[in-house]
């Protein structure tokens, strides 16, 4: 099972990569770069070499990069957007500089503009930077939890926006457990997991799926609640946490953005993943 968390880049970028190690992850996420700022430090060559031969040396792989939190791809607003884009042409650069195969990101707010003119600015982004920046780095569209004017709740809406992509070969899906449980999508009882498998299939396809966010819900079932919680210990609840990593989810890279606070560590929500794959 390739199981791993997303770590921090603290010091600097190949310190991920020790940190991983150090908690048993053969998988890893990342930011790369401060995610709370649109300015970013030029890349080191001495850590992007040390962050390379310490993945190769370590055989923790694949490894992501997640895109900051202020961006926006579908945002009405010139300025952020003109941002957002500036953001996601330099992620793709810095991800292929570092031999990253993967960068997630999410789709964003159409801030009451409605969803189609949302649509059209996030394929309008990628499809631009796509052009701008000719590599072999995949972006990964990550799935929503149905928040107020957020784009990407719906397998339907996030296939529209793949549909509209010019290069199909560099783009693919993220899926959140959380995000699709507090959107509506099922995945407690191995029947509700293997039919919402069963209707990805149907509108996206399988084949495009290429990592798991696996986080348990604050939120209920279609809450539309986007608040993670410790594996297990929210409303998808162990049952489901055992049967989507027995469903084809659990062949998947999966990466654990949950808490850290007096209930549980980070290494005891790994340690809680693998106990509930193994019943």
């Amino acid at each position: 099972m390739k199981l791993g968390l997303h770590l921090s880049i603290m010091g600097t970028i190949d310190r991920a990569v020790d940190r991983a190690v150090e908690r048993n992850c053969n998988t890893l996420q990342m930011f790369s770069r401060n995610p709370r700022g649109w300015h970013s430090k030029t890349q080191d060559a001495g850590e992007i070499e040390r962050f390379r031969a310490k993945v190769k040396k370590s055989g923790v792989w694949p490894v992501f990069i997640h895109m900051p939190y202020l961006l926006n791809l579908a945002s009405p607003k010139e300025d952020v957007y003109r941002k957002s884009v500036i953001v996601l042409k330099d992620e793709l650069h810095r991800a292929d500089a570092l031999n990253v195969p993967y960068v997630v990101t999410h789709l964003g707010s159409h801030l009451g503009h409605g969803k189609k003119k949302g649509a059209t600015r996030i394929v309008d982004a990628i499809n631009a930077s796509f052009r701008a920046i000719e590599n072999d780095v995949i972006l990964l569209l990550e799935n929503t939890a149905g928040t107020r004017n957020s784009m990407g709740s719906s397998f339907e809406d996030i296939e529209y926006i793949a549909s509209k992509i010019e290069d199909k070969e560099r783009v693919g899906i993220c899926f959140d457990t959380c995000h699709a449980f507090a959107a509506g999508y099922d995945l407690v009882s191995q029947g509700a997991v293997e039919y919402t498998l069963q209707r990805f299939d149907e509108v996206i396809g399988l084949e495009e799926l290429r990592l798991v966010h696996l986080n348990d819900s604050k939120g209920g079932l279609g809450s539309r609640i986007d608040r993670h919680e410790h594996i297990g210990m929210g409303k998808i609840t162990e049952r489901g946490f055992r049967n989507i990593l027995k469903s084809r989810l659990g062949k998947l890279p999966l990466i654990l953005e949950t808490p850290i606070d007096e209930r549980r560590s980070d290494v005891e929500n790994l340690r809680k993943a693998r106990e509930l794959a193994e019943q």
